[in-house]
């Protein structure tokens, strides 16, 4: 019989098979149970211990002697259900325990364009609604190309987030272009801003992007830094 079940309902070893030893010999006492189980007295007993205390055998006294029985089979249902029951009581915490863990501060380097186009994408992998940049260069749509800038912002408008942009006035051609599209409002800047670098918010994201001839970027995930972030961008905006 394949008793590997047993194990994933969290038996152990030793508690299967004294269940097992005890569902064949019925109401039985400890010294039985260790002669036909072949386990030592003590592992016996502690078995004995924890199976009473997962309620899935019980014992009578017949004057100082114990008799040990274990529970119908198909009430190990019952045994899962109290599991279920326990952990469903639990999962609330565990879920608060995971969306900690999720908003730890982290931050990512992404290099080349190939990387540069993964960091873009992932900034529009979000629930937020609002996507705000500043510093855009020619460098940029050089570098990553018409073809996925627009594709970029039509996935951008495909999730209903809405845009406000602002490009270094080389992008102006760019800018003129984007206001057309809807959910999108850009400016630009004056020509001595700097041209390098380009800042997007979205959500609790933020990514700086250098677009060098090698471009590298870096992915902040704080929901405190985006919210600096932001509040800097409606200063300049």
């Amino acid at each position: 019989m394949d008793t590997s079940i047993l194990e994933d309902i969290g038996l152990t070893g030793a508690e299967i098979k004294v269940f097992l030893t005890l569902l064949e010999l019925g109401s039985s006492t400890a010294g039985k149970v260790v002669e036909k189980s072949s386990l030592q007295n003590a592992v016996v007993h502690r078995a004995f211990h924890s199976l009473i205390e997962k309620g899935l055998i019980t014992y009578i006294i017949e004057g100082k002697i114990r008799h040990y029985q274990a529970i119908e089979p198909k009430l190990l249902l019952n045994f899962l259900d109290e599991k279920k029951a326990r952990l469903e009581k639990i999962l609330p915490e565990l879920e608060i325990k995971r969306k900690l863990a999720k908003e730890k501060p982290s931050a990512t380097i992404f290099q080349g364009i190939r990387g540069i186009k993964e960091l873009l994408n992932l900034m529009l992998d979000t629930n937020s609604k609002e996507y705000f940049a500043y510093g855009g260069p020619q460098k940029a749509h050089e570098l990553l190309g018409d073809f996925f800038w627009e594709a970029f912002h039509k996935k951008r408008i495909e999730k209903k987030i809405k845009a406000k942009l602002i490009f270094h006035s080389s992008l102006q051609w760019w800018a003129k272009k984007l206001n057309k599209f809807p959910l999108t409002v850009v400016r630009t800047t004056p020509k001595d801003f700097e041209e390098l670098t380009e800042t997007i918010i979205c959500g609790k994201r933020v990514a700086i992007i250098i677009y060098l001839d090698q471009p590298f970027g870096f992915l902040i995930e704080e929901p405190l830094a985006a919210n600096s972030y932001k509040k800097f961008f409606k200063l300049i905006w």
